[in-house]
């Protein structure tokens, strides 16, 4: 075939379909196997996709880069007998060909540069000129393969695409335009594009969104949504509908089209005959631009965040919200700690993982009925991206204008069974999802402001301060940390606010001791929790308000030797122990802050 380039600057070009749901229609092996198993029924879905009018076809080779890195045996073998089927299959009617590499894995023993590296080569090796990075939900690890590939084939067309939810997010979070840019700015992609996931018709939307743009499109949707019937994935969008969103897609300047999971020969059919009836253009037209109509006013922040910006020093305080339905109890212990002075109301998203009533629901009653800001915590544990995105959108609309983003307690073993983890993002990534929803155009007017958990107990701090600089470079504004019970623990954050400076906020965490069972237990059974054996003896024999009293005094200490390098304090409830705090909360304002000020 001509350049790939030259042949873009007269005519769209069009790809094949679903080569792993089209194959796998008849029961067989997997796809890539299929290359040395079935070489003959590949070649014939390549056949049946050139002559329904494609004029680029993938290798039938998505799963190689997890393979190469998961060094698979005869993972070479696959990759050259699905690029030479491919090869055969197209020199006949003088088509181009892909060589096709799906998402890698990202992980410290194998990074997902070097897996996407090792296919690359290979197919460089082989003598491949186009390649296609694609399905994939992060950019993690692809630019940096690219200029590798860019060093062994200078003039190769390379072309990435991302799998992304009709919203435009990745399923990691990433929103699609913010993903396009980073290519653009990449300087060594030559075409950019969304397949998977999304039917033609939210495509559609999507690329009418993006304004304009200065790499070309290539957009390969699936075939609608698929519909499981027993052991069976199926796609029922049917090829007229496909043709006709796609040929719309085409219309608005579009130039690389093709289909994903359930696109058959029959859908590339009707496409092809739909382009051919488009009026010939010389150029790319730029995609339809986003409506800018001006959005209403609202609150884009709270007074909490103008105090924090302030650089006044700040008091939050944790109440954990009730097992049961009934809140009227919870907000009288709200009101009486916003009384004492607190500025902030935190609240735990079900704390070690067992069910409380929920985090982002209090924190809307709290701030609508007592004008008090509120930080419902937010975890990874429980919502996939729709969930919370949802979750997220009805906080704004409260009014709830900051959250903390962790990772959050895994399920006890024993309820494993009954009760799944989700995980579909750790708390960086959580944190980069939330400050995206904000921007013109986009969902949010203003960013929410997020807030992630410092571990100031941990025995690798080193560790946990990397990790802490990786959340500000993802979007974090600040930090809560675990409570401060030793010197070790003051020294840590010594080296927090040493290292992180004055762009990151950080609450310093105190939470009472009031018995040495209580000490005990917190030492021994709370993660990231570490108490000093002499603190611990201190409450030996004492009674309640003995203890209770030892508790302030200890809390007082932690605080003032904190005091240097926090914006303020995070305080934790012991036992709902709100008159407790009430006291905690007025000796912190009497002798440290208002001392201060």
């Amino acid at each position: 075939m001509t350049d790939i380039r030259e042949y873009l600057a007269h005519k769209p070009l069009l790809f094949d379909g679903g080569m792993g749901t089209y194959y796998k229609a008849a029961p067989g092996v997997e796809c890539e196997l299929a290359n040395l198993t079935d070489p003959e029924g590949v070649k014939r879905v390549h056949a049946e996709y050139l002559a329904a009018g494609a004029q680029a076809i993938k290798t039938n080779t998505f799963g190689l880069p997890r393979m190469a890195a998961a060094q698979m045996p005869g993972w070479e073998e696959l990759a050259e007998a699905g690029w030479k089927l491919a090869c055969d299959a197209a020199a006949e009617k003088d088509a181009a060909v892909f060589a096709d590499l799906g998402p890698a894995l990202d992980t410290e023993a194998a990074p997902a540069s070097s897996a996407y590296g090792l296919a690359a080569q290979q197919f460089a090796a082989l003598g491949a000129k186009n390649f296609l990075f694609e399905t994939l939900s992060s950019d993690v690890g692809v630019v940096e393969a690219v200029k590798a590939l860019r060093v062994a084939v200078p003039d190769a067309f390379i072309m990435v695409s991302f799998a992304v939810l009709p919203d435009g997010y990745t399923r990691e979070g990433l929103l699609f335009r913010d993903l396009l840019h980073r290519m653009e700015g990449s300087g060594v992609v030559d075409a950019v594009g969304l397949n998977c996931v999304s039917a033609p018709g939210a495509m559609k939307k999507l690329v009418q969104g993006l304004g304009e743009t200065r790499l070309p499109l290539s957009v390969m949707p699936n075939a609608g949504y698929p519909v499981v019937t027993r052991a069976r994935v199926l796609y029922q969008g049917k090829p007229e509908y496909f043709a006709r969103e796609m040929g719309q897609i085409a219309a608005a300047g579009v130039r690389i089209l093709g289909g994903c999971c359930g696109t058959t020969p029959a859908h590339i059919a009707a496409l092809r005959a739909e382009l051919d009836a488009l009026p010939r253009q010389t150029g790319a037209a730029p995609a339809a631009k986003l409506s800018t109509v001006a959005a209403p006013e609202v609150e884009k922040d709270d007074a909490f965040l103008r105090k924090l910006d302030k650089g006044e020093k700040v008091i939050a305080i944790e109440l954990d919200s009730p097992r049961v339905a009934d809140l009227s109890g919870y907000l009288d212990g709200a009101r009486r700690l916003q009384a004492a002075g607190a500025d902030l109301l935190t609240i735990a998203d079900c704390p070690i993982a067992q069910a409380r009533m929920d985090s982002s629901l209090v924190a809307c009653r709290v701030h609508r009925e007592l004008g008090m800001c509120a930080l419902p915590h937010m975890t990874c544990r429980d919502r996939n991206l729709n969930a919370t995105k949802a979750l997220l959108l009805g906080l704004y609309a409260e009014g709830v204008r900051e959250v903390l983003a962790i990772t959050g307690d895994p399920i006890p073993t024993a309820e494993r069974d009954e009760v799944k983890n989700v995980y579909q993002f750790n708390s960086r990534k959580l944190a980069q999802y939330i400050v995206s929803l904000a921007g013109e155009g986009r969902e949010m007017p203003s960013p929410m402001t997020v807030f992630g958990a410092l571990n100031l107990n941990a025995r690798n701090f080193d560790v946990e301060l990397r990790r802490a600089v990786e959340k500000l470079e993802n979007g974090m504004a600040g930090f809560l940390t675990q409570p401060v019970l030793s010197a070790q623990a003051v020294e840590n954050l010594r080296k927090a606010r040493q290292t992180l400076g004055e762009r990151a906020k950080i609450l310093a965490g105190i939470m009472p001791v009031v018995s040495q069972r209580n000490a005990i237990f917190m030492e021994n059974e709370i993660n990231g929790i570490h108490v000093e054996e002499d603190i611990i003896q201190r409450f030996a024999g004492l009674d309640r308000e003995q203890g209770e009293a030892l508790g302030l005094e200890v809390s007082m200490q932690m605080a003032r030797e904190a005091l240097p390098y926090a914006d303020g304090f995070y305080l934790m409830t012991p036992f709902n122990r709100v008159a407790l705090m009430e006291r905690l909360i007025a000796r912190l304002r009497t002798e440290l802050l208002d001392a201060e000020g």
